[in-house]
């Protein structure tokens, strides 16, 4: 699976980054690399082979990690537990 970050020209790229490491370590196994793209005019997108995940515009702003690796697991493997994050929840 490959997954895309965008938002890099806006001061994001520390945002960015630590959204990757974040997917990276928690779906090490599903993961084959994260890629941090460069945007403009104030856009922060994440996307799992070609899905959308999240839109800075569209879902709000920035995402919470937990959500973000909620619908990240949810879009690429659903039968995953995320532990803590699951049962925090339940």
């Amino acid at each position: 699976m490959q997954g895309v970050i965008q938002g890099i020209p806006c001061n994001w790229l520390l945002r960015s980054g630590w959204y990757a490491q974040e997917l990276l370590s928690t779906f090490s196994d599903e993961l084959d690399e994260v890629a941090l793209q460069p945007g403009t005019g104030g856009s922060f997108w994440v996307e799992a082979n070609g899905q959308q995940i999240w839109e800075r515009k569209q879902d709000g702003g920035f995402p919470e990690i937990t959500e973000l690796k909620r619908r990240v697991r949810d879009a690429v493997c659903p039968e995953r537990a995320l532990g803590h994050i699951d049962r925090k929840n339940a």
